[in-house]
């Protein structure tokens, strides 16, 4: 059996930015020191989730690919021989940038990059702000570990994004998240939206019979007082196999290294009993291409 040792780096982000960078590395090495050969970061951890106000002067943050970031990280995973998948607030030019998932190889290389493809647009989540849709397809990044079917959050409510990432040759999906609660929702809703969340993905991991990762911030984060109260981020982070069998997850509230170990030759066994592939109606399908049918 093909056996991936994989970490979940699940933590609280500051407005303190060099803070919040050797925290992760600090992370990152202990979850390499205990095995791990593939160790995800979540959405934008370089610094507290801007996206809550529109103020301009927050583009200051965005960096170049390759840039700072991409060069510490990719330092980092050829001194302890792992592949890693960092999450950069990337300027491609002057007044265009992207919400960019970068994945690092052992040799501290760029293996690829998933410019995240849904921008969402609702309080506290202002990314259209910020980000241009993605243009780099939806396709796996190549590692020595894996196919890295990687996406980013809010590309995870769409199965679209998850089937074609399968087509294609995914051996997992990978989603770094920032996502959480407004405090102001009663309690029973912020169950529903959290619930919502996990069962969503783990449809994701079922219909395409591989195993998913989602790894999320935690914490209450204010950028500023026009975001009024600002996000309670929910972490929750977690690891399902091929069945939508969760196999680790993360508190609510605590940083953490979530360690899980991917048996990735399952999916081929998933796939024999649940032959969703073979039996799909591609002939059927042309109306997925219009917004709505009328």
């Amino acid at each position: 059996m093909k056996q991936l040792k994989v970490a979940l780096i699940q933590q609280r982000c500051s407005s303190d930015r060099r803070t919040t960078i050797d925290k992760t590395v600090g992370m990152v090495r202990q979850a390499a020191a205990a095995g791990a050969e593939l160790v995800v970061l979540q959405e934008l951890h370089t610094s507290l989730y801007f996206c809550q106000v529109e103020d301009p002067a927050l583009c200051n943050l965005a960096e170049t690919i390759p840039g700072p970031s991409s060069q510490l990280f990719g330092d980092l995973a050829r001194e302890l021989c792992i592949v890693i998948v960092a999450s950069l607030f990337e300027r491609r030019a002057a007044g265009l940038y992207h919400n960019t998932a970068i994945v690092l190889e052992k040799d501290g290389s760029i293996a690829g990059s998933y410019r995240k493809m849904h921008i969402p647009d609702d309080p506290g989540f202002y990314e259209k702000f910020y980000f241009t849709p993605g243009d780099l397809g939806i396709t796996p990044i190549k590692t020595s570990v894996a196919n890295l079917g990687l996406l980013v959050c809010w590309d995870q409510w769409y199965p679209e994004a998850a089937r074609l990432m399968a087509l294609a040759g995914a051996d997992l999906l990978i989603y770094p998240t920032a996502i959480g609660w407004d405090p102001a929702d009663p309690a029973d809703e912020q169950q529903r939206q959290r619930e919502a969340w996990i069962t969503v993905q783990r449809g994701h991991a079922i219909a395409n019979g591989l195993p998913l990762l989602a790894v999320n911030r935690v914490g209450l984060e204010t950028v500023s007082a026009e975001a009024e109260s600002g996000i309670q981020f929910w972490g929750s982070s977690f690891a399902a196999g091929p069945q939508g069998e969760l196999l680790a997850e993360g508190s609510c509230d605590d940083e953490e290294i979530i360690a899980v170990t991917l048996d990735l030759e399952r999916s081929e066994q998933v796939r024999r009993i649940w032959p969703f592939l073979r039996d799909r109606r591609i002939d059927a399908y042309g109306d997925l291409v219009k917004r709505y049918r009328d």
